[in-house]
């Protein structure tokens, strides 16, 4: 008797969720009928694949073997699908993609428009949030890629670096920049509004620090969009990345590198077992060739 996909895509994700509710929700089924999918796997195998472990659900010995012959069919399924998609109304897959705010916002748009008139048909999704919360989507397979500010981590990850910026310091407009930029002493002294969370934080905390010294911004934001438009009212300055200042026509902030630069990369990052589809090889293509 042949294996059914459904039985090893529901396995797949239990094992990736680590819960038959979780996995339910995720197929849009009920919890027992995710039960009896996996039940029915074991039985056709004749062994046991799932067992908990504490309040998670975990595969056995058998299940962790089974988990890289099963990711392979599905890859290998869905991949022919894709094929087949070519001859049929002209669809040419899908792509989901995970990034930053500041990436999905002046980055994205244009990588996909010029994916898009390669492959019309091609259907691609972003997913918008902080890069620890987007790895993990990319580690249960929910997402094809993710496009976030590196270093990121992960033993499962291809990493491609792609695009480096510079971080600039921002003011409100008319305000006086030290020659040769502002060093961490002079920003340090200024009243910080600072993106909250991330690699990007991070680097720029690491640029701030002096000893015994430990920074505290005046307030910390999840929107970089919010934190240019409370610079531009005078509430105070910032360090933003170059890519969310290229917009900023209407002169209300005042930039200038800092002293000494700083810089971020961004990187394509992938699961070392995924299947490239054409969608997929197209975007990277796309994202690699993206100037600012």
């Amino acid at each position: 008797m042949p294996l059914h996909l459904d039985q090893l895509a529901t396995f797949v994700n239990v094992a990736d969720l680590g819960s038959f509710t979780a996995a339910a929700d995720k197929e849009g089924l009920t919890q027992p009928a995710v039960s009896l999918q996996v039940k029915g796997l074991e039985q056709r195998l004749g062994v046991r694949l799932i067992e908990r472990v504490g309040r998670r659900a975990q595969p056995t010995a058998a299940g962790l073997d089974l988990l890289v012959y099963a990711r392979r069919l599905l890859q290998e399924s869905a991949a022919a699908e894709e094929a087949m998609m070519l001859y049929r109304d002209g669809a040419s897959g899908r792509v989901r993609i995970g990034s930053g705010g500041t990436a999905s916002i002046h980055l994205l748009p244009r990588a996909i428009a010029v994916a898009r008139k390669s492959m019309p048909g091609l259907e691609i999704t972003v997913r918008i949030g902080d890069a620890d919360d987007i790895l993990r989507d990319l580690e249960a397979n929910s997402l094809d890629i993710a496009v976030v500010a590196l270093p990121a981590s992960g033993r499962n990850f291809e990493i491609e670096p792609f695009y480096e910026e510079e971080l600039l310091a921002v003011a409100p407009a008319g305000s006086l920049m030290p020659e040769g930029g502002p060093d961490a002493a002079f920003m340090r002294d200024r009243t910080l509004l600072l993106y909250e969370g991330g690699n990007t934080r991070r680097a720029i905390d690491a640029w701030l620090a002096a000893p015994d010294i430990r920074i505290r911004p005046a307030m910390e934001f999840g929107s970089i969009e919010a934190i240019k438009e409370l610079v531009a009212v005078g509430l105070g300055w910032s360090i933003l990345p170059g890519l969310a200042l290229k917009r900023d026509r209407a002169g209300l902030v005042t930039t200038s590198s800092l002293n000494p630069r700083l810089t971020r990369r961004l990187g394509m990052v992938l699961r070392r077992d995924k299947h490239l589809t054409r969608g997929l090889r197209e975007m990277m293509k796309c994202l690699r060739a993206f100037k600012g």
